[in-house]
């Protein structure tokens, strides 16, 4: 008896870890590995994924290229969709996982998409790439990709 609780046991808190985001974890920007086409990159970014009861939280926090600070910080529900915004110069933001290892987050204003970040993870799971198009929290035009590694 005390073996079948134990496997029970064993197979429950396995299950937990295979449910976990792909993405939670702390990344930090490789500036130089990151490259636009258009506009400038941020100076320095961390991004920080946690999960907790079917919510991913996700707060981005850095510097741009002209040293302002840089803040988003948001919940959504873990299978993607509208997100509540804690802190954002944005007033509206959506993801959309299109697999376990990509998502795609739009950013709006007045009811407008005006940025796009699609992500994706490396197949070690340590990179994470994600590109980025429309208009930044500044207002400033930008089409690149910011690249992360997993802390």
């Amino acid at each position: 008896m005390r073996s079948v609780k134990f496997v029970l046991l064993s197979l429950a808190c396995a299950g937990a870890l295979l449910a976990a985001d792909t993405f939670v974890g702390t990344w930090k920007l490789n500036s130089a590995k990151t490259k636009y086409k258009t506009g400038m990159p941020p100076k320095e970014q961390m991004l920080t994924y946690t999960e907790e009861g079917g919510e991913l939280h996700i707060m981005a926090k850095g510097t741009s290229s002209d040293g302002k600070t840089v803040t988003n910080h948001f919940t959504v529900p873990t299978s993607g969709g509208k997100a509540k915004i804690i802190e954002s110069p944005y007033d509206g933001i959506s993801v959309k996982n299109t697999s376990a290892n990509q998502r795609e987050t739009s950013f709006s204003k007045a009811g407008k998409v005006v940025y796009t970040a699609k992500s994706k993870l490396s197949a070690d799971g340590k990179t994470m790439t994600i590109a980025v198009k429309g208009n930044n929290s500044f207002g400033q035009s930008v089409d690149g990709s910011n690249v992360y590694e997993k802390q």
